[in-house]
């Protein structure tokens, strides 16, 4: 049964603009042509282990955009950047080899005991206190002293970017930190950094701001302050002057390399109102291969994304063949450096290949390829979570859940389309790039599940089926929104511009 909520949106869509007569037709027509068996056969290729993870810059994420300007030149579509399908730009590889330290007598291990996520670069070691401030709320900022100070902060549950800047601006010199409980979940982040110092952390060439940062676990924050866990998170809400002082010692000495890598576009023209750009998005890139030699084949992540971006290009080429050309134009759009920060779609977004003014809409598919562990039980499992649908323009979810009653019947799931939702899954993928320029924005996401950042995120554990509904679901919406006779009006804005 629908609930009110999807039958008032088809009431309301009725009222306010019905897509053109004869075009649902032609939309079911050609969201048929986007198949499992296609969705496979790419999938097969891009996270094959020959592709070693699409690894920003690596070989495998040049073999994956190859593949992809290949079957955009093969399927009749346009490269835009001056007649090429690839946006190339520059990436700084940065690695700290030589991060030291020492808190009282301990010298801790990188990436074991704890790991360097901020920035410095340093000729000499630095010695001064590590003070415990907890949460860097006025109250206690009034009461620790942190003018020099390496600060301990517990930012278990908020924004840690946040807490930091606090910090920072009240004069810390630099800052060890907790984002997480328990040894496990911080020896995942561990490994992850493991891998990466090996062959460097990627971003945009950037001064060094010299901020340096160590995250620990919480029973490690607990060892250097030879405090128990429990009694630091008391002391962190109400007397973190009572946690003594340490003495700390630390060096950081950086190395750069730049690297290249691309984003891939490809375009159809539109005809009467072919000046206004949809973008369709995915990212293309992974996490290559980990620090015990294994390959993260980035299946799910966002493998599956990609794949349907490619199947849904194909349906509007073959409508395009057919004579059906959108009356708006679209960019399909598979952005690399994903994994790193969101790079890749960062990178579009500072250089537009078509102006922003004229970017209608953004929908990005990132992770629609399996069943999440809310769903894993449920007895339909015909779902996906869309995020942010009515954070700029209401009339963009009421179009979406219009053309799901119309055409796939899928549940929508909105439990994660919020901006403070703790996940903060509308701030962690590609569309976040657009909606900061207030386009308005979908991300289609099928939720998190054991294999995420894993080798095991392999082909094999793909729900094709599911993600060839996921599929034409967004081609529908794509369609609609493509041909209706108005954009999409802007009537909210972002409250939260900071990932």
């Amino acid at each position: 049964m629908k609930n009110k909520t999807m039958i008032a949106a088809a009431m309301l869509l009725a009222i306010f603009s019905l897509p053109v007569m004869g075009q649902e037709d032609l939309s079911l027509k050609y969201a048929a042509t986007i198949e499992a068996e296609d969705l496979e056969k790419h999938l097969s290729y891009l996270a094959s282990d020959e592709l070693e993870g699409r690894d920003t810059g690596e070989k495998g994420q040049k073999l994956a955009a190859e593949y992809l300007v290949n079957f955009y030149r093969e399927k009749g579509l346009a490269g835009p950047v001056a007649g090429s399908f690839l946006q190339p730009f520059e990436l700084s590889s940065v690695r700290w080899e030589e991060v030291e330290l020492r808190v009282g007598r301990t010298d801790l291990l990188l990436n074991e005991d704890f790991v360097f996520i901020g920035d410095a670069d340093m000729k000499k070691r630095v010695r001064t206190d590590l003070v415990f401030l907890g949460l860097s709320s006025e109250e206690n900022l009034a009461k620790v002293d942190v003018e020099g100070k390496l600060v301990g902060l517990w930012a278990i549950g908020s924004r840690s970017s946040e807490v930091v800047d606090q910090v920072f601006d009240a004069g810390a010199e630099g800052v060890v930190l907790v984002t997480m409980e328990g040894q496990a979940n911080f020896d995942r982040v561990a490994n992850r950094y493991k891998t990466l110092s090996g062959r460097g952390r990627l971003g945009f060439d950037e001064p060094t701001e010299h901020k340096p940062i160590f995250m620990v676990s919480s029973e490690m924050m607990g060892e250097l302050f030879e405090t128990p866990v429990e009694e630091l998170k008391e002391a962190a809400k109400n007397n973190p002057e009572s946690i003594p002082a340490q003495k700390v010692r630390y060096q950081v000495q950086k190395d750069k390399l730049m690297v290249g890598t691309e984003n891939v576009l490809a375009y159809l023209e539109g005809t009467d109102k072919m000046e206004e750009v949809l973008v369709i998005s995915s990212h293309y890139d992974h996490v290559g291969i980990n620090s015990d030699g294994e390959i993260n084949n980035g299946a799910d992540d966002d493998g599956s994304g990609t794949v349907s971006v490619m199947e849904i290009a194909e349906a509007f080429s073959k409508a395009a063949a057919d004579g059906h050309r959108p009356r708006r134009s679209i960019l399909f759009l598979n952005v690399t450096g994903e994994e790193k920060g969101l790079l890749g779609s960062e990178y579009y977004a500072e250089n537009p290949v078509f102006p922003l003014k004229n970017t209608v809409n953004n929908l990005n598919i990132d992770m629609v390829g399996r069943i999440d562990y809310e769903y894993q039980n449920a007895e339909n499992q015909d779902y996906v979570y869309v995020i942010g649908s009515e954070m700029l323009s209401s009339q963009l979810k009421t179009i979406n859940e219009y053309n799901n009653i119309t055409y796939t019947n899928l549940i929508l799931d909105y439990r994660y389309d919020a901006e403070d939702d703790p996940n903060r899954f509308y701030y962690r993928s590609d569309h976040y790039n657009f909606a900061k320029h207030n386009i308005p924005v979908i991300f289609f996401f099928n939720g998190v599940h054991d294999d995420y950042h894993q080798p095991t995120d392999t082909v094999e554990k793909i729900e094709f089926d599911l993600m060839e509904k996921r599929a034409r679901l967004i081609f529908h919406t794509a369609w609609d929104l493509a041909n209706r006779e108005h954009r999409t009006p802007v009537d909210s804005t972002n409250t939260r511009l900071a990932r």
